[in-house]
């Protein structure tokens, strides 16, 4: 019942927020490093970044259609795709301005992505949350029922004790006053008290 409080360092707190525009930004440098070592103007280097981003994308839309697609696969491959085009533009272009509107974009796009799957782990978090108080409500009623029922049978058991103390302190005040004699009292015949029914 009692969890462990974790005090979570604050990276770990912002790392998934920061993670769509460092890996944006990181395709980008890459990109002009790419460019800086001779791609800019390489229609070699910029046919096989269209084919791998193409590829990437085709990938994505397989991954995402009929019965048995996964989003998981088709998110990973439409990213890739993208990335390997932002890759592509950032090392083919002449300046940075085309490069820096589409690292833009695509960084807006990634947050985009991102924040929809913030949303569904919160919702799924707050969700997990209530479940978990709702079951320790009930065992906690649950365990303050049977307290109860456990002090009743332990409250019955004192009273019977206390009875029969009470019993065995009557019999040994009646056995010592004057005149009391044990043998006329069987003699009379007394009827038998009845035995204790047991539950």
């Amino acid at each position: 019942m009692n969890e462990p409080i974790v005090a979570r360092h604050w990276l770990t707190l912002a790392a998934p927020k920061v993670a769509p525009a460092v890996a944006t930004s990181t395709v980008l440098i890459l990109g002009r490093i790419w460019n800086a070592n001779g791609a800019q103007h390489s229609v070699g280097n910029a046919a096989l970044m269209v084919v791998l981003s193409a590829g990437s994308a085709a990938a994505g839309a397989c991954a995402s259609t009929g019965w048995a697609g996964d989003s998981v696969i088709a998110g990973t491959a439409f990213a890739t795709s993208g990335g390997l085009a932002l890759a592509g533009v950032a090392g083919y272009a002449d300046g940075l301005s085309l490069p820096l509107l589409l690292w833009a974009l695509a960084t807006a796009v990634a947050y985009g992505i991102a924040a929809r799957h913030w949303r569904t782990d919160r919702r799924d978090s707050l969700a997990h949350n209530r479940h978990m108080t709702e079951q320790h409500t009930e065992h906690a009623h649950v365990e303050r029922v049977e307290a109860l029922r456990a002090g009743a049978q332990i409250e019955s058991a004192r009273a019977g004790a206390a009875y029969a103390e009470q019993l065995a302190a009557a019999l040994i005040t009646r056995a010592a006053l004057p005149g009391y004699d044990a043998r006329a009292v069987e003699a009379a015949g007394l009827p038998q008290l009845p035995a204790p029914e047991h539950h």
